[in-house]
């Protein structure tokens, strides 16, 4: 899968399901879960034990599922997570040498930002998108409003504090996609295995981004 496939999928589903979680065996079975939902992409964060390891299995279970690896602070586990078949780099801030070292293996990245200074230093080191973080603590959807008057030509993916009653404000603001964790892949559904809760969430989720996004469209945003 190459880098233009992902980027291209990232942007058509608009759904970044973060599992951030306790163990391996939760990550794989929220990995399907959301899948089986109707989103093929999943961000393995490097806070779950065996992160690199979870990443590794999906990869080899499915060719349909894009998967990434998330909160990747250094180059070196970003290196660990491209030779597991992670497809995307993401992290929580702006670290310059890991957009680089992710241009050079020509894979996609997007670091996190919070000011217009690091989401515009983001995006000029050449970032495919710039997830701007933590949302909520900024404002919500306002933020990205106000972020996209004088940075229309920087895809921001909005992270941090997206549920189910936000979800369609930060698409209709102007965002290219969402990053969701605990409100998508709910504890509850992960201790009960009940991979349904976790298939309706993610169904919800699909719908709401679809909606806005038809909006957007009628209203010529």
């Amino acid at each position: 899968m190459n880098k233009e496939h992902v980027r291209a999928r990232i942007k058509e589903i608009g759904i970044i399901p973060a599992v951030r979680l306790y163990s391996a065996e939760d990550a794989l079975f929220a990995a399907d879960a959301v899948r089986s939902g109707g989103v093929p992409i999943v961000e393995v964060t490097m806070t779950v034990p065996g992160a690199v390891k979870v990443i590794l299995e999906l990869a080899r279970q499915s060719a349909d599922i894009i998967v990434g690896a998330g909160t990747v602070l250094d180059v070196d586990t970003a290196h660990r997570c491209l030779d597991a078949g992670a497809s995307f780099i993401t992290s929580t801030g702006f670290d310059p040498e890991l957009v680089e070292f992710a241009l050079k293996s020509d894979v996609v990245v997007f670091p996190g930002a919070c000011t217009p200074t690091e989401i515009l230093a983001a995006w000029r080191e050449g970032s495919d998108f710039v997830k701007v973080f933590p949302c909520s603590a900024m404002g919500g959807a306002g933020y990205i409003r106000a972020l996209k008057g004088p940075f229309p030509q920087i895809p921001m993916i909005a992270s941090g504090g997206v549920n189910q009653q936000t979800a369609g404000d930060f698409i209709l603001a102007g965002a290219e996609a969402i990053g969701i964790g605990r409100d998508l892949i709910h504890q509850d559904a992960i201790r009960r295995r009940e991979a349904g809760w976790i298939q309706e969430l993610a169904r919800r989720y699909v719908r709401m981004v679809n909606e806005a996004r038809g909006e957007r469209r009628q209203h010529g945003i």
